[in-house]
């Protein structure tokens, strides 16, 4: 039986999560938009409610691209509010939109997104090592750099704790504990 992070749980879903995308890098922009917003998403919630619903984000936001979302109105508004499928949260509906906006600006002056997003960690994966769950920070000095430099271009929902967690979710930093078997996996390529 193999070893897991004890945040997996027994949830297929979860464990899938875990062993297949958690702390694997992304270099996709249209992931990276992705999880940006879905970890904004997950503000008072589990992860687990938001992986349950990702599907069906994917179909009510046109599979996370930027470009579409931004040009969002009251009437596609109106339609995701009464989608019983995603979270119907105004909020952080009009957040997407605007952080939809504010991606598009940021690969408009860097290129793109992947470039500007993991300078915050120097373009390599941060190794950590940790040997229990208690140790992992839910927020550090380079997620605070991260969350005050994305609200500075007007991004929303990308506080400190969301910015780690993106940076967790997206292989900038792996926290896979130590006798997680993924652990092993993960930093064989991972250098730093």
């Amino acid at each position: 039986m193999k070893t897991r992070c004890g945040w997996a749980t027994n949830d297929p879903l979860y464990i899938e999560y875990h062993d297949a995308e958690w702390g694997v890098p992304v270099h996709d922009d249209q992931k990276l938009f992705e999880m940006l917003i879905l970890e904004g998403v997950q503000a008072g919630l589990s992860w687990i409610t938001v992986l349950k619903k990702r599907e069906n984000y994917r179909k009510a936001f046109d599979n996370f691209d930027a470009r579409k979302i931004a040009a969002y109105d009251e009437h596609k508004i109106q339609e995701l509010l009464n989608n019983e499928g995603i979270i119907r949260n105004r909020i952080k509906i009009n957040a997407a939109i605007g952080n939809a906006q504010s991606f598009l600006r940021v690969q408009d002056e860097f290129g793109s997104f992947d470039r500007y997003i993991w300078e915050f960690v120097g373009g390599t994966p941060l190794l950590n090592h940790w040997s229990s769950l208690a140790e992992v920070p839910a927020s550090t000095p380079m997620s605070d750099q991260m969350s005050k430099a994305l609200k500075k271009r007007g991004f929303k929902f990308v506080g400190s704790t969301i910015c780690y967690s993106f940076m967790q979710a997206t292989g900038m930093v792996s926290d896979h504990v130590m006798e997680c078997f993924r652990y092993k996996e993960l930093n064989k390529t991972n250098t730093k």
